[in-house]
C-alpha cells in the first residue's frame, strides 16, 4: 500500500467533545494520547498539521449553563475553554515528540502566542504542528467557522472535520440501521438534503472558497492516516 500522502497541508477540526472520551465532561487523558497518536502518525508521513479545537467539553455559548447569560459573555467563555484544550492537545503532542505552538485569537500572552497567519504558516513548513485556539476570537462564530477560516488563511489542501461518526450519513445511523453512509457529495447536495455537516456559516466559507471537507471518525483507529492517504474513509464534501 502506498503510504503517499494526498494531502500536503491539512486543518484538522476537534470538537471539545472529542477530548472527553466517556467521560461526561472535561478532558480524558486516554482519549486526547490516541488522537494525538493519530496526529503524530500523519506528521510522520510529512504533512502538515493545524488544528482548531473546540470548548464543548468544558463550556459552551449556547449550552443550559449559558442560559440567561449574555450571548458574547458566554461565547468568550467557550473561547477560553478552547484555550484550556489547546494547552492540553499541545502537552499531550510534545509528551509524544511532537513540535506544537499553540496560536490564540484572544491575547493570553503568558501561555499561548497571539495568532499571526505568517508565523503560523512558517511552523507549519518547519513540521511544527499548530494549534488554533479561541475560535475567531470573535462571539456569535463558533470554531467551525474558526476552522473554516484558519484552513482558507493556512492555504490547506482539505479540511477535516473529526467526529464520532465515521462520515454523513442518509439518516442517524445510531437511530436508523438502514442509515447509509455518503462517500462523496457535493455542497449543493449537502445543502439540498439539509445534511448537518458543519455549521451553516462555515460551510457557506467552505463552499464559496473552493475547501473540501472530509467528515470521518477521529475514534476509528487508524482514521486519520486513512483519510490523508486517500483512502475511503468517511464521506468527502466538495464543490
Amino acid at each position: 500500500m502506498s503510504q503517499t500522502p494526498a494531502y500536503k497541508r491539512i486543518l484538522l477540526k476537534l470538537s471539545g467533545e472529542a477530548l472527553m472520551g466517556d467521560d461526561s465532561y472535561g478532558i480524558n487523558r486516554v482519549t486526547i494520547e490516541q488522537i494525538v497518536a493519530q496526529i503524530k502518525e500523519v506528521v510522520d508521513l510529512g504533512v502538515q498539521v493545524g488544528v482548531v479545537i473546540g470548548g464543548g467539553n468544558i463550556f459552551r455559548g449556547v449550552a443550559p449553563a449559558a442560559a440567561g447569560m449574555d450571548r458574547a459573555t458566554a461565547d468568550y467563555m467557550g473561547m477560553m475553554a478552547t484555550v484550556m484544550n489547546a494547552l492540553a492537545l499541545k502537552d499531550a503532542m510534545t509528551k509524544a515528540g511532537l513540535i506544537a505552538r499553540v496560536q490564540s485569537a484572544l491575547t493570553m500572552q503568558q501561555i499561548a502566542e497571539p495568532y499571526v497567519r505568517g508565523k503560523a504558516m512558517q511552523y507549519l513548513e518547519e513540521g511544527k504542528v499548530v494549534v488554533f485556539a479561541a475560535g475567531t476570537g470573535n462571539p456569535f462564530f463558533t470554531t467551525d467557522t474558526a476552522a473554516a477560516l484558519r484552513g482558507m488563511e493556512m492555504n490547506v489542501d482539505i479540511m477535516l472535520k473529526a467526529t464520532k461518526v465515521d462520515g454523513v450519513y442518509t439518516d442517524d445511523p445510531k437511530k436508523n440501521p438502514d442509515a447509509v453512509r455518503y462517500q462523496t457529495l457535493t455542497f449543493d447536495e449537502a445543502i439540498g438534503r439539509n445534511l448537518k455537516v458543519m455549521d451553516a456559516t462555515a460551510f457557506a466559507l467552505c463552499r464559496d472558497q473552493q475547501l473540501n471537507i472530509k467528515v470521518f471518525s477521529i475514534f476509528k483507529n487508524g482514521a486519520l492516516k486513512r483519510v490523508v492517504l486517500g483512502e475511503d474513509e468517511g464521506t468527502l464534501v466538495h464543490y
